[in-house]
Parts: C-alpha cells; sequence; structure tokens
C-alpha cells in the first residue's frame, strides 16, 4: 500500500516537481519504512526548493539520528529552530530545540 502511496505522490511530483507537499509526503512514506537515505533525498530536496518548509527539519534530523549521522541532525534541527524563530511558530521551535537538547545528551 505505501509504495501506492509513493507512486501517487510521485505523479504530483511529476506534474510540479517544485510540490514540497507531496515531496513531504513521499518522505514520510519511506520513513515508515525505514529507508530513511531516500527519505532524505525527498527532505533535501524541499530544503532546495524552500529552506523555510518548516515540516521537514524535525523529521529530517530524526532519519539523519536514524542514519548514525547526529551531527547532522543537529545541525538540521539548529536551522529548523532557524526558520521556526523567523516564522513566530513557537511549537515547532520547542519540538527542533527538544530534539537538539535530546541528540546531545
Amino acid at each position: 500500500m505505501a509504495a501506492n502511496r509513493i507512486e501517487i505522490l510521485q505523479q504530483f511530483v511529476d506534474a510540479n516537481p517544485n510540490d514540497c507537499f507531496s515531496r513531504y509526503g513521499i518522505a514520510q512514506e519511506y520513513v515508515k519504512q525505514e529507508d530513511y537515505e531516500k527519505a532524505l533525498e525527498q527532505f533535501n530536496k524541499i530544503f532546495e526548493i524552500n529552506a523555510d518548509y518548516q515540516a521537514a527539519y524535525y523529521h529530517a534530523g530524526r532519519a539523519l539520528e536514524k542514519l548514525g549521522r547526529a551531527a547532522d541532525a543537529g545541525e538540521t534541527y539548529r536551522k529548523g529552530i532557524e526558520v521556526a524563530a523567523r516564522s513566530g511558530d513557537l511549537h515547532a521551535r520547542s519540538e527542533l530545540e527538544t530534539a537538539l537538547e535530546e541528540l546531545k545528551a
């Protein structure tokens, strides 16, 4: 079923390569499959298209942690905190700060 969702979402991306929402959906499907490398490909493309796409930072950081890339995860959380601060999203900022603190522990 997940592969089918990825295929459907990929059709949206094929029609509009700058569709961050559909790319985010694909990344989340890969996370569910524990295919963190493929998820990161989508998260990184999202950041190229729209560095202010807030939702992707937390999940990209978690995927990096799963891959044992703690330093990269920390950098991703820090960038996400900056984006959340600029946008005034206190909830997202708090989640990212907590993730960063847990990473340091």
